[in-house]
């Protein structure tokens, strides 16, 4: 796609066609998604922080998930409040970022995969600020302010008594704009 000579603009007009993220992941860095995912806005980088990213076994089903979600059932406090994590962002305040992420979709996630749930628990029990399952998941992040907190959670996760709960596990930090993604270490438990 990048050898098109396609102006970005028409590249992510284009991707949409592929799937809702697909502009987002052109886009590259931090960024405001609204409609499906093709209205994008820019925004500061995050903080920098080291990320835990945790899989369970367990497989979902993005249809059952967005079938089963009721948002008109949610309480209004289910929804993150956009501005003040806008607002985190901008004052580049990770507590700040965490405290007010949110992910409706866990309302009918993790009730079916309860899994989920011990890995969120795990991450904040070994000290990471703030952790969500990512879109319908079923991957876990968590932030880390410390990054020998983050690889002592990352050993955790991997080796230790909580690797029967995730079968991948990754630890990395934010890509933000002219920096590169640093990926530690990419395994996958048993040959899958």
């Amino acid at each position: 796609m990048f050898s098109l000579g396609l102006s970005m603009e028409e590249l992510m007009k284009r991707g949409v066609r592929l799937g809702a993220d697909v502009p987002y992941c052109l886009m590259r860095g931090t960024a405001l998604s609204e409609g499906i995912g093709e209205i994008l806005t820019p925004l500061d980088p995050v903080p920098q922080c080291q990320v835990l990213i945790a899989k369970p076994s367990v497989s979902v089903s993005t249809k059952f998930v967005y079938e089963n979600l009721h948002v008109n059932q949610l309480p209004k406090t289910a929804h993150p409040d956009i501005d003040r994590l806008m607002r985190a962002i901008e004052d580049r305040d990770l507590r700040g970022l965490a405290e007010n992420m949110g992910n409706i979709l866990e309302t009918v996630t993790i009730p079916a995969h309860p899994v989920i749930q011990d890995i969120k628990d795990k991450m904040m029990a070994m000290g990471a600020v703030g952790a969500m399952m990512s879109g319908s998941g079923p991957t876990v992040f968590g932030l880390f302010m410390s990054p020998a907190r983050a690889e002592e959670a990352y050993e955790e996760m991997r080796y230790g008594s909580a690797a029967s709960i995730a079968r991948q596990v990754y630890l990395t930090r934010f890509y933000n704009r002219n920096k590169d993604a640093d990926i530690r270490q990419g395994n996958e438990r048993n040959g899958k």
